[in-house]
């Protein structure tokens, strides 16, 4: 959510909703949003949210267009697929038109559309868009943080595997189901990353940042029970520990350390200067992990939501 709005006369708008944009809509949000994080300073919408732009029609996600004069001047996202959670909201406006009342229609509209009971990430937290969940009634409920260390003087001693762990790099079409299945297992409490389908997975692995040989899984056996997929950001030579999920069975013997290290090891010989990764802040164990690993807080995403 990104917005300075106040509500105060503007010129006319109209918002449309549509479960699919056409390929020049997809265009205009993307332009949209580049010109929104080139003057906020990080994107406004998740990737997961960028990459359901595209592809059709997705169950569950709607998108909202904000035009005045025939020109896009802002953009949500809200998607409803979790069988307990509130509906979850992301949007912008175009940092040229922002103070005339087009954040808060366009939160209104989503609030609406999700009877009331809806999430809304704030990106950066900002305190205008904090000031605009506060005029939609909404409290906050989450806190995501951005962490990021040094590779340079990253030494970490050889990884030690629990006896009979074995780790080699994911096979695109091998590994598919595999890794979706311990992916949800790991990621139960989570339903974000937990409810990754094939196509989700297809949509990642279509992005031009996609390189299997940093996407890391360790099996005792034949079974998959662990993995550290790393993603480059080779814009800003940044690298990320984008994915780390151990599954049920293997939680507690040291493996989630091992697979740390060997990703970071990794995105330190592509001759990345930092690495990042996202953690909620109330995961007070992972926090301390990765703060003893060198990792200090970036900045931080929060998300809103109405009282239930």
């Amino acid at each position: 959510m990104t917005s300075d709005d106040i509500a105060r006369p503007g010129s006319p708008r109209s918002i449309e909703t549509t479960s699919a944009l056409s390929p020049q809509q997809v265009d205009a949000v993307l332009g949209l949003l580049a010109e929104a994080a080139r003057s906020d300073g990080q994107q406004a919408v998740s990737e997961q949210g960028r990459l359901q732009l595209r592809g059709g029609a997705r169950e569950g996600v709607s998108h909202y267009l904000l035009t005045a004069d025939g020109e896009l001047l802002g953009y949500a996202q809200l998607e409803d697929t979790d069988p307990v959670e509130p509906p979850a909201a992301e949007l912008v406006v175009h940092p040229s038109h922002r103070g005339q009342g087009h954040g808060r229609a366009l939160g209104a509209a989503v609030l609406a559309a999700s009877g009331k009971r809806l999430r809304v990430w704030a990106h950066g937290g900002h305190s205008a868009a904090r000031h605009l969940a506060q005029v939609l009634g909404l409290t906050l409920f989450r806190e995501l943080r951005q962490m990021r260390r040094p590779l340079a003087d990253f030494d970490a001693p050889e990884p030690v595997l629990p006896p009979g762990t074995t780790v080699r790099t994911f096979v695109p079409g091998q590994d598919d189901a595999a890794w979706l299945a311990v992916n949800a297992a790991a990621f139960a409490h989570h339903p974000e990353q937990g409810s990754l389908t094939q196509r989700d997975l297809d949509d990642r692995m279509a992005e031009p940042w996609f390189d299997p040989a940093g996407f890391f899984l360790a099996f005792r056996g034949e079974e998959l029970v662990g993995f550290h997929w790393t993603k480059v950001h080779a814009a800003e030579r940044l690298g990320e520990v984008y994915v780390l999920g151990v599954s049920p069975a293997a939680q507690g013997s040291g493996l989630g350390k091992a697979l740390t290290t060997i990703g970071l090891r990794h995105l330190k010989e592509r001759g990345l200067p930092t690495a990042m990764l996202y953690v909620d802040a109330d995961n007070k164990a992972a926090v301390s992990v990765y703060e003893r690993l060198g990792f200090t807080t970036y900045e931080t995403d929060l998300m809103y939501r109405t009282e239930t």
